[in-house]
């Protein structure tokens, strides 16, 4: 259980990088924020309400291989029982091995805006935002 959104933030990327789904489920706010739960993965449209975001995340998790996350300028601010957390998603992926022993491997970077809804004593996952970073100021 996690004790701040700190730690709920970290449990929804350890969800994901496990592809429990259970697991994310537990993440995500449910009860009377079902309805307003959010979520924008990186070249999708809004999803909206915790049944349309899981079957999403049943999709993408059936369909990963394997994803690893590095998070770097993370930040959070608490407003009451709300929290928002930003961070940058430096990811790993890779696809199944092919015939030759070796997988695709792709990297790239996400920048994310996770709000947290604090419920019954826990943070959940209410809005996940996610961009791909396409470039940065050093490559102009």
């Amino acid at each position: 259980m996690a004790d701040g959104p700190q730690e709920a933030n970290a449990e929804y990327y350890a969800a994901f990088e496990a592809g429990d789904l259970d697991r994310m489920g537990d993440v995500w706010a449910d009860g009377a924020f079902a309805d307003g739960v959010s979520c924008v993965h990186p070249g999708w449209p809004m999803l909206r309400g915790r049944d349309e975001v899981l079957r999403s995340w049943a999709l993408i998790m059936a369909n990963t291989t394997y994803i690893q996350f590095v998070l770097t300028d993370a930040t959070c601010d608490v407003y009451g029982d709300h929290a928002v957390v930003t961070c940058k998603e430096n990811t790993l992926t890779a696809d199944e091995e092919d015939s030759g022993g070796t997988g695709f491997l792709a990297g790239g970077s996400i920048v994310a805006t996770n709000v947290f809804v604090r419920t019954d004593g826990r943070w959940r996952l209410l809005v996940h935002h996610g961009s791909p970073i396409l470039g940065t100021p050093e490559d102009e």
